[in-house]
């Protein structure tokens, strides 16, 4: 499947590459270290990165804007993104051909070339995995990309999905002066005011005898917050990881429209399913969905409690 989507890369001159809305550090570092690996590799095409974007890892770099006539007789690789209706930006359905490349729990099929692996850790892993078997050249800029998608889907190495791929991939880019530091400081120093909102949030755990936890912040809470709410949503849903009482944990964060964003974790429990359930997906121990209201949330909370009790 390599060799083929290689062979598929070389034979096109414009490539634009499109990964799922709502960015995070995985979704950014793959798109981006893909398109400067291809720029150093095949310094005469055209690549193109393109989709909404987040603060959060603009320090990896930005997207392009381009025309539609762009599309025409191009490429389009499609990156982490697990069900079509997540890509962002919609007019990679003019591309002549679109390959998928994604490590999630696929969730119907599109493209014509599809590669998915869901025992990577992340999307950017995969891709240093590709670049490296199919000999691709590689600087430093897309390194540090590729290794940014890495570390944040993997918890900074430390979640299941971890495996001796992943260290081999790590390795492969550290040779190519990948800046940790550098990183390390742009994922995760904060300013004192979100510690502080994240110390608040803690205190508005919910923590039931089960080992389910959850927090519910309102569109108004939000405002509060002065972030927005997918922001808000993926800041605090970790702050329930590593205590010993809670086995699966869960944020439910409204948009301004009323619909709820569901942000589903756990230690060891399979919370996929119920992700898929209500229309959403991810990984085993990682998923997410959005609901139409908070009606629907006693019943997400309710499955949550099943599952957790099957254990």
């Amino acid at each position: 499947m390599y060799n083929k989507i290689y062979n598929l890369i070389k034979k096109y001159d414009t490539i634009i590459i499109h990964r799922h809305e709502k960015p995070d550090g995985d979704a950014l570092g793959s798109q981006i270290g893909l398109k400067l690996a291809l720029l150093e590799t095949f310094p005469n095409k055209k690549v193109f990165v393109v989709g909404d974007t987040t603060e959060y890892t603009k320090f990896i770099g930005n997207m392009d804007e381009i025309e539609d006539d762009i599309y025409k007789g191009s490429l389009v690789i499609i990156l982490d993104s697990g069900a079509e209706y997540l890509i962002s930006d919609k007019r990679y359905i003019y591309a002549d051909k679109i390959i998928k490349i994604d490590h999630h729990i696929p969730q119907g099929t599109y493209g014509d070339i599809r590669l998915v692996n869901t025992k990577y850790e992340s999307c950017a892993g995969l891709i240093a995995h590709f670049i490296k078997k199919t000999k691709m050249k590689l600087n430093s800029a897309a390194a540090t990309a590729l290794y940014t998608g890495m570390v944040t889907d993997s918890g900074r190495f430390r979640f299941s999905s971890v495996s001796s791929k992943t260290f081999e991939s790590a390795a492969f880019l550290m040779k190519h002066n990948v800046d940790t530091e550098y990183i390390y400081t742009n994922l995760y120093t904060e300013n004192l005011s979100n510690v502080l909102l994240k110390a608040r949030m803690t205190l508005k755990f919910e923590i039931l005898d089960c080992g389910v936890a959850y927090v519910k912040n309102t569109y108004q809470d939000v405002l509060e917050t002065g972030m927005n709410s997918y922001s808000l949503a993926r800041a605090i849903v970790n702050n329930m990881s590593g205590i010993k009482e809670i086995k699966i944990w869960a944020t439910f964060t409204e948009l301004e429209d009323g619909r709820v964003i569901i942000e589903l974790r756990s230690s060891k429990v399979n919370i996929n399913e119920i992700a898929v359930k209500y229309g959403g997906g991810g990984h085993i121990q990682a998923s997410g969905a959005t609901v139409e209201s908070w009606d629907i949330i006693d019943n997400v909370i309710e499955d949550l409690i099943k599952k957790v009790k099957e254990v």
